[in-house]
């Protein structure tokens, strides 16, 4: 029950920041949109309820964890999605593109780890995560430019598919 009601509560609140401003009551919200947020609370929180509060995911929800997420959104991994823009751009104009697979072993040990890997992978231009081992947690990732010599590897370390920074050890920082 109390996960369920602390699943529910942080709902509610996710509901009433994204709804912010849509109505007249307490200058913020209209009655009917408080009466949908406790209905999709009370639905969200109980279909979520043995994931969100999992003592296994409980990492997630430190509050130091949370400043070193923004961190590394608004540093490494800003700084290496505007590098991939421009690479992609460049081997878009020149015509330069070796497309191809690679196997990425992640060495992350949380799904969270995974998760925020994949995705960081995922937004980096020229970058798409297409699979993942689950027995392993390795990626599977489709690269506009493979390297020369990357093709006789069976895998790739996750920091090599960033150029600049280490952001697999980012993401341990804050998923592990």
């Amino acid at each position: 029950m109390a996960s369920f009601i602390a699943t529910g509560c942080f709902s509610f609140v996710v509901y009433l920041l994204l709804t912010a401003g849509s109505g007249r009551l307490l200058g913020l919200w209209s009655g009917a949109d408080l009466l949908a947020g406790v209905m999709i609370a009370a639905v969200v929180g109980w279909v979520a309820r043995g994931f969100f509060c999992d003592p296994r995911r409980r990492a997630a929800l430190q509050p130091m964890r949370w400043v070193r997420a923004i961190g590394y959104a608004c540093g490494p991994f800003f700084l290496e999605m505007a590098k991939a823009n421009v690479d992609v751009a460049y081997r878009v104009i020149t015509g330069r593109i070796r497309p191809g697979i690679v196997r990425v072993r992640s060495g992350m040990q949380t799904d969270l780890g995974v998760l925020m890997l994949a995705n960081s992978i995922t937004l980096t231009p020229g970058t798409l995560t297409v699979g993942i081992d689950e027995d392993t947690n390795d990626l599977f990732v489709h690269m506009i430019n493979v390297p020369e010599g990357i093709e006789t590897r069976e895998s790739l370390e996750a920091r090599e598919v960033f150029s600049t920074f280490d952001c697999p050890s980012w993401i341990r920082r804050i998923a592990e």
